[in-house]
Parts: structure tokens; C-alpha cells; sequence
């Protein structure tokens, strides 16, 4: 570094301790990359690679972007993995004294971007910390953009801890985790959470862990007020501890609007796993990863982002408390019962901009007046809002109503001070209004007389002079001017002073003109200073309402949600579920809400549940593909978990118990990512559903035993039935292709077997999707497959081989390739067999004379082919 320029010093000097970081270095207007940094930037931002000299005769590859728009640009770098050290000017530079001070402000992480440009307004970004110590796990995790802060912990062995990790890990997404080298060297775990979630992960310092008081930093950061519920939470503290000094170290702030951390207990919801979630589709479609057409699709009529974000929250947190339950079922049932209302509220919502964020952007200081603005309009819809729920027969909402703070105070001290159209640059002015400081409206006023001095002046020495085309001109480097043009020189007084030539004018100036530039840029120059200051001093004032402004953030975001589920229940004819502590599920004429919505002309076919008595505990569902079991089985889950959430729910009446969990083993792939089979998958979620369900659970499992040989995956499907049934009690449905299964209803007490009902016309089947008690021995899979379109060739090779299967034929015969006539014969016994049974078998008093047409045309057409075939013998 000897030889290198002082800047390029300074450069090297402040990239030795960001190694890890691209680091945006700030020249000026520009924030410049260079050297390996500069590379990277300059292919993954899609800008100009160039050189810069650096001392010691040589050049370093340079790029650089706008320091206004750079949020844009660092996102970008984040999104793709790489963290972002921003350097700053810490001086002016027209005051400095040699170099410019310059250091990092701030570092910025997948888990610590702010920018609402880049940010999916309705989801959480997420910065996870986690502390794993075998049997231990503290877990706590932040969003940045909003200040919202949570955090658990979880004591028991190796297997529930992984399990505890990847339930909670599964709910909230996060785009970046912390956590120590203890959880980093568990391969299979680690290997899971990057194939499922895949977040940017940095491992901390287990020195740094040993060594600093973790307690003690908690508790400074949010004193003793702000920690309910922390008491002897060694893990969640350890957690939040190293959350917050990760946080200090990038963000370089003292993070006040990170203010109250909240405690919470898993067992206090419905817990769902990673493998639900993603079954259920709860938030984006298993096929294409889609928002369209997963659950919350139906679900989100939100009007505001933190209620989009708050809902998202619920559904991944559904409520086991049935006080709390009926608390929300109470005001959903009040919107749905007064439209006019729900709607008013609704219009009030929509005029509400993203609080939490905007309240985040205030506290870190990277705010504009078009933020204030936005906070202002945003506050002066609460007192209607305020007044409207205050006007309602119900107590509930009314007590919402109290729950909102109308702001005025911050209303007031927007309104007074900040212009109604503000520039996005705080630091050119015209951002304050007048009569707001005394100070800068006596500079404003100098600033609009000095127009006009110069405006008098320049008709002065117009008239004066006689040149009737002078004007004052102005630029930032020559200032205020006289031009005079080339053909009007001679007339030019002796008191003008030339400061520049150009090809077909002159400039000048006079000591006047002097005098009056120097009060007006003075003035201006002054106008900007005072107005940042002024900025600062109000963003400091709304910064010391942080905690209010969350409150009623809070509020509003429930408000928008109950308000979102009233709209969705009134518009799609949901009932409120009653609630039971019976343990069974009673559910009349429900519907599955996503796929009802893909059905035209309202042609989905409800269907009836009822389970939970020790008579009908577990469920055999049979029948054909395509009829709609999984549907079905999927239905019942949601209902459940809608009717959690203290939504309405998509059936004619509903009488639900509370679930702990629901667990579902719907459909298999490859588990590439760990080196799994489909089969070795399968039986790995088995055996964690069997390890963790409760007879108060809910269990949906879908052809259990498929990925293996037939003998061993119905005994393996009938030992897992047996063993819920006698042993866990949990309320499962079990849908499966064995239909020996089926017979299990004889032998153990408190399962029942259903099917789908099908209507088989002619040589047609109809599936009626309409679930009904009983079982059936019947797939139609050669239906099915014929359905789907596959050849007739095929379609006949398969009724063949299913035809001597059935007659208790060996396979291995089955399978031969049919060559000789003796064994063709067989099969077109079948179907000559099946061809005089259709005929024996119809009632033509009940056929129509266009019916009877038909089925002759049919009839004829089989026994031409019947008779071709015979004829190819």
C-alpha cells in the first residue's frame, strides 16, 4: 500500500475489515466499487467496467452508480447472496482538511434490507438468529423493515429439537439466519433448511458467544418493560442477544424502534410442519410455487400491507385458545352482518399507507418528506376510522375503536411543516412550508426580492445601455450574469465587468449584480441548510412517537384482517363454525375455498364430514383416481385451520374441536437435495407424524405405502393403521388403493371405511365426488387412464391382463405377449362376455327412442370390432 494514492489508502484500509462485503465507497455524488469488487458489481449490476488510477503506476477496475438511486442497486446485489458495506462521507467536503473522513455505516444483508421498493409489501423479511446445543435451541428472529421482533426456545432431545427448528424455520421464512457452528455441522439438518428455505446463513463466533452477557445485552437494548414473559429464558435470550448484536454491527444504530421483544410458546398454536404447509398450499401452489390459487389467494382482500403481512401470520399461527378464537369469529360475524359498515371501514383502509415500515424508514434516518406525507394522510384517516367503529352496537368494536390512537399530535406537526407535493431530496429544500420557522421565511423572502432586484435591474441597464436583448442570465459556475451579444459590444458600458467569452456573446457583470448574487445564493444556500435541519429536527420528534405509531399500526393491521375475512365470508357464503371440547369434527355440506373458486357455475359437489367418535376415529377412504379424495381430505384440514385463524369457513354449518396439530402425507417426489427415495421421504414423515400426533391431532394420509413392493406397503399401510387406531386415538383419514385395508373395519374398533360415489353409464364412469360410507374394490384405473387419453391399443392390452389377473391367472402369464390363438381367445371371451351382459342388462322401457338409438349405434359398433378381432384369429 505504499505507493498507492491517499484515497486508494483510505480505500484499501476500510476494505481489510469488510472483506466479506462488496463495498460501496462514496466519491462525491457516486458510490465506486473497485478491484475485485468492482468485477462482480459491474456483471451483476449490468454497468460499465472501467479504470481508475490507483497509484504505484497502475490501474484499478472501477464501476459506480448514482448515490440516489443506489437502495435499488445494493438490493439487487443482496438478492443475488452478497452483502453490502455502504461507506459514507462523514464530512463535507469543502470543509476537509486533506482526505475525506470515510467509514461504513452500514452493512446490508438478505435479512436487513429496508427498501419498500425491493420488499414484497405483504411478507415478512425475516433476520433469524439461532443458538443449537444438541437438546437446546434458542431461536429469535426480527424484521428489520418494521421493527417487529420474536423469539422462543425449545428443551428436549437431538430429534425434537431438528424437528422444533425446521417447524418454526417453515413458518416464518427467513431470508437470512445466524446461527453458531454447534447447528452448522449438522449436516442433514443444515442440508434440509438450505434445500426447503434456502436463506443466506452466517455462522457467529462461539468465542463471542462465550464471552459476552448475553442477559445484559438484552436487557440494556429493551429494559426490563419491554421483556414480558423472558424470565429464565436462557436460550431465547442467548438467541435475541446474538440477534441484536448482529443487528448493531450492520445496521451501525441504536435500533429504538426495535422496542418490545415478544415472547411466545409453540405449544400456544396450532402447530403445523413444513410438509403441511406445502400440502395444505396455504401460501403458494406445490406445482409452480404460485401465490394463484393457494389458499390465501381466497383469503386476502386486505387493504393495507401490514394487514396482508398480519394474515399471512395468522394462517401460519392458527389459535388453540377458544376465547381467543371466538374473540375474532365475534368481529367477522359483525362485518358480515352489516355490509355498509364493513365496506366504510374498508374504504378507510385503503387510504392507510404501510405504517410499520414507514415508521422502520423514519428510525433508521433514510426517510424523505414524501414519507411525512405519506405518515400525515395515513394519520388523518384514523379519527374516521376511529369514529366508525365507535358508532357500532357491538362492544368489540368499540373496544378496538379505544385501541386507536388518533395521532394528532404527529397530524398536526406534518401538516404545519411539510409542502403538500415534497421533492424526494431532502437536501436541496422546498421541502417546508411557510409560516412553519421565522428564520427561513425572512430567507425565503430575500430570496423571492432578489428575483425581483434582478429583474428591476435588468430593465435598468437595459434602458441605460440601449441594448434592447440584454438579459441576466445564471449558472452554478459563472453565477448571475449580463449577456450581451456580438453585434451590441460597442454599446457596452465601462462599469461592466466581462467574466466570460462565448462564440456569439459576451458576459459581464457589474459590482450591483455582485452584491445582489451574493445576498440571493447566500440566502438560498441558507434556505436548503435550514430546511434539512428543520427535517431532521421534525423526523426526530415523529422518531420519539415510534412506539405510538406501532400501537396503532398494530391495531389497524387486525382491523384490515377481520375486516379482509368478513368480505371474503359474505361474498363466498361461509358459516361461522361452532366450537367443541367433544374431539370431533362435524362438518355439513363443506367445500374446499380454492377449488370451488376454479369451478364454474357453482358446480363443486360439497360434501358432508363427521369424525371423532370413538366409532369413526380413523377413516378408510377408497376409490378411483381423479374423484377427488385428496380434495377432499384437504377440505377437512383447512376448514379446521380456517376455523382456528377465527375465520368463517366454506360449508353449510360446521361443529369443530381444536386441534393441536394437522399433519399431512399428500403425494411423494424425490428427495434429491437429501439423497432420499420417494419411499425412504414417505416413511420419514410417517414416523414423525406417529412420533409427534396426539388424539387431538388431525392426520391426513394419502396412499401410504405406494413407493414400495404391493405385499410390503399394505403391511406396512395396515401396521400404521393399526397403531393410530389403537395407540395415538388421532382423528385420521386415510385414503389407499389396498382395499384390504378395508376389511380392518372388522378388527379394531372405531375405524370406518368411506369411498366416492361413481355412476358407471354404459362403458363410461362418472365420478360423482360425493363421499359415502361403505368401500369399493374398484380403481377404475383403466377408466382413468382412457380418460386421460391413452391409446385404444393400449386401453385393450390392459383390460386383458386385468381380465386374467382377476380370473386368478399368474402374472407371469398374464404378461405374455399374446401370440397364439388359444390365448386370444380367452380375452375375446371376455369380451364377448362383457358385450352380452350390456345387452342383458338393459331396460329398454326406460330408454328414450333417442336414447335407444344410441346404445344400437354403440352396440353395433362393438360387434363389428368384436368381429374384426375374431376374424384376425
Amino acid at each position: 500500500m505504499k505507493n498507492l494514492t491517499p484515497m486508494m489508502k483510505q480505500y484499501m484500509s476500510i476494505k481489510q475489515r469488510h472483506e466479506d462485503s462488496i463495498l460501496f465507497f462514496r466519491l462525491g455524488d457516486f458510490y465506486e466499487m473497485f478491484f475485485e469488487d468492482a468485477i462482480i458489481a459491474s456483471k451483476e449490476l449490468e454497468i460499465a467496467l472501467t479504470q481508475r488510477d490507483c497509484g504505484n503506476d497502475e490501474k484499478a477496475p472501477m464501476c459506480g452508480i448514482p448515490h440516489h438511486v443506489s437502495e435499488t442497486y445494493i438490493a439487487r446485489l443482496v438478492k443475488k447472496g452478497y452483502k453490502v458495506a455502504i461507506c459514507d462521507q462523514l464530512e463535507d467536503p469543502s470543509q476537509a482538511k486533506g482526505i475525506v473522513k470515510r467509514d461504513v455505516v452500514r452493512i446490508v444483508t438478505p435479512g436487513t434490507i429496508t427498501d419498500t421498493n425491493v420488499l414484497d409489501a405483504k411478507s415478512n423479511n425475516y433476520l433469524a438468529a439461532i443458538y443449537f446445543d444438541d437438546t437446546v435451541v434458542g431461536l429469535s428472529y426480527v424484521d428489520s423493515s418494521t421493527g417487529e421482533i420474536y423469539t422462543t426456545e425449545h428443551i428436549g432431545d437431538r430429534d425434537s429439537s431438528y424437528n422444533f427448528i425446521l417447524d418454526e424455520l417453515g413458518k416464518i421464512i427467513p431470508t437470512e439466519i445466524i446461527c453458531n457452528r454447534s447447528l452448522a455441522e449438522q449436516g442433514k439438518i443444515m442440508r434440509i433448511i438450505r434445500g426447503t428455505i434456502d436463506p443466506y446463513i452466517n455462522i457467529y463466533d462461539e468465542h463471542k458467544i462465550r464471552e459476552l452477557d448475553w442477559n445484559n445485552i438484552v436487557t440494556e437494548h429493551f429494559k426490563d418493560s419491554n421483556l414480558t414473559g423472558m424470565k429464565n429464558r436462557t436460550y431465547a435470550s442467548l438467541a435475541t442477544g446474538i440477534l441484536i448484536e448482529y443487528l448493531y454491527d450492520t445496521q451501525k444504530d441504536s435500533l429504538e424502534y426495535i422496542n418490545e421483544l415478544e415472547y411466545y410458546n409453540s405449544n400456544e398454536y396450532m402447530i403445523l410442519d413444513i410438509n403441511t404447509r406445502a400440502n395444505l398450499e396455504i401460501h403458494e401452489t406445490i406445482i409452480d410455487r404460485q401465490r394463484k390459487g393457494a389458499l390465501i389467494w381466497i383469503l386476502d382482500r386486505t387493504s393495507t400491507a401490514m394487514g396482508g403481512r398480519l394474515l399471512k401470520g395468522w394462517l401460519e399461527q392458527p389459535l388453540i385458545n377458544i376465547y381467543d378464537i371466538k374473540r375474532r369469529q365475534d368481529i367477522v360475524e359483525t362485518f358480515v352482518n352489516d355490509i355498509i359498515l364493513m365496506n366504510e371501514v374498508k374504504d378507510c383502509l385503503k387510504q392507510i399507507y404501510d405504517l410499520e415500515r414507514l415508521i422502520g424508514k423514519i428510525s433508521y434516518g433514510n426517510c424523505n418528506a414524501r414519507d411525512l406525507y405519506s405518515l400525515k394522510v395515513s394519520v388523518s384517516v384514523i379519527p374516521a376510522l376511529k369514529s366508525l367503529l365507535s358508532k357500532s352496537d357491538e362492544g368489540i368494536l368499540i373496544k378496538l375503536a379505544d385501541q386507536l390512537d388518533p395521532l394528532d399530535d404527529i397530524f398536526t406537526l406534518i401538516d404545519r411543516s411539510i409542502v403538500e407535493d415534497p421533492p424526494i431530496s431532502i437536501r436541496e429544500g422546498g421541502l417546508i412550508k411557510s409560516d412553519y420557522d421565522q428564520d427561513l421565511d425572512d430567507l425565503k423572502q430575500i430570496s423571492t426580492n432578489g428575483k425581483e432586484w434582478l429583474a428591476e435591474l435588468e430593465v435598468k441597464e437595459r434602458e441605460k445601455t440601449g441594448i434592447k436583448n440584454l438579459k441576466v442570465g445564471f449558472n452554478r459556475q459563472s453565477g448571475y450574469y449580463f449577456e450581451v451579444t456580438k453585434a451590441n459590444l460597442d454599446l457596452v458600458p465601462g462599469h461592466f465587468i466581462r467574466r466570460q467569452t462565448l462564440t456569439n456573446s459576451e458576459r459581464y457583470y457589474t459590482e450591483q449584480l455582485k452584491e445582489i448574487e451574493t445576498r440571493i445564493l447566500g440566502a438560498e444556500d441558507e434556505i436548503v441548510r435550514i430546511e434539512y435541519d428543520i427535517f431532521q429536527d421534525i423526523r426526530e420528534k415523529i422518531k420519539a412517537a415510534t412506539y405510538r405509531i406501532q400501537e396503532v399500526s398494530k391495531s389497524i393491521a387486525q382491523i384490515d384482517v377481520l375486516n379482509s375475512l368478513g368480505q371474503v365470508a359474505y361474498e363466498n357464503d361461509y358459516v361461522k363454525p361452532r366450537l367443541n371440547s367433544r374431539g370431533t369434527i362435524s362438518i355439513i355440506e363443506g367445500r374446499h375455498p380454492v377449488v370451488e373458486q376454479s369451478i364454474e357455475n357453482n358446480l363443486f359437489v360439497p360434501n358432508d364430514t363427521f369424525i371423532g367418535e370413538k366409532n369413526n376415529l380413523l377413516q378408510i377412504i377408497t376409490g378411483p383416481n381423479m374423484a377427488g379424495k385428496s380434495t377432499y381430505m384437504r377440505q377437512v384440514a383447512i376448514i379446521c385451520l380456517l376455523a382456528q385463524v377465527g375465520s368463517f369457513v366454506p360449508a353449510k354449518e360446521a361443529n369443530l374441536c381444536i386441534l393441536d396439530r394437522i399433519f399431512t402425507r399428500i403425494g411423494a417426489a424425490d428427495n434429491l437435495f437429501q439423497g432420499e427415495s420417494t419411499f425412504m421421504v414417505e416413511m420419514n414423515e410417517v414416523s414423525h407424524i406417529i412420533d409427534h400426533a396426539t388424539d387431538q391431532s388431525l392426520i391426513i394420509l394419502d396412499e401410504v405405502g405406494r413407493g414400495t413392493s404391493t405385499h410390503d406397503g399394505l403391511s406396512i399401510a395396515w401396521a400404521i393403521i393399526e397403531y393410530i387406531a389403537k395407540n395415538i386415538r388421532a382423528k385420521t383419514m386415510f385414503a389407499t388403493h389396498y382395499h384390504e385395508l378395508t376389511e380392518l373395519k372388522h378388527n379394531i374398533y372405531g375405524i370406518e371405511n368411506l369411498t366416492i360415489s361413481v355412476e358407471e353409464k354404459r362403458d363410461e364412469i362418472i365420478f360423482l365426488r360425493k363421499i359415502i360410507k361403505g368401500s369399493t374394490n374398484n380403481s377404475y384405473g383403466i377408466e382413468v387412464a382412457k380418460l386421460a387419453g391413452i391409446n385404444d391399443q393400449i386401453i385393450d392390452r390392459a383390460n386383458e391382463i386385468l381380465y386374467r389377473i382377476e380370473q386368478k391367472q399368474y402374472l407371469t402369464t398374464a404378461m405374455e405377449e399374446p401370440v397364439k390363438k388359444e390365448k386370444q381367445l380367452d380375452l375375446l371371451d371376455y369380451k364377448k362376455d362383457y358385450f352380452i351382459n350390456r345387452i342383458v342388462d338393459l331396460d329398454i322401457t326406460k330408454l328414450t327412442p333417442i336414447d335407444a338409438i344410441n346404445v344400437l349405434h354403440d352396440l353395433t359398433k362393438e360387434a363389428k370390432r368384436l368381429g374384426n378381432n375374431e376374424g384376425k384369429m
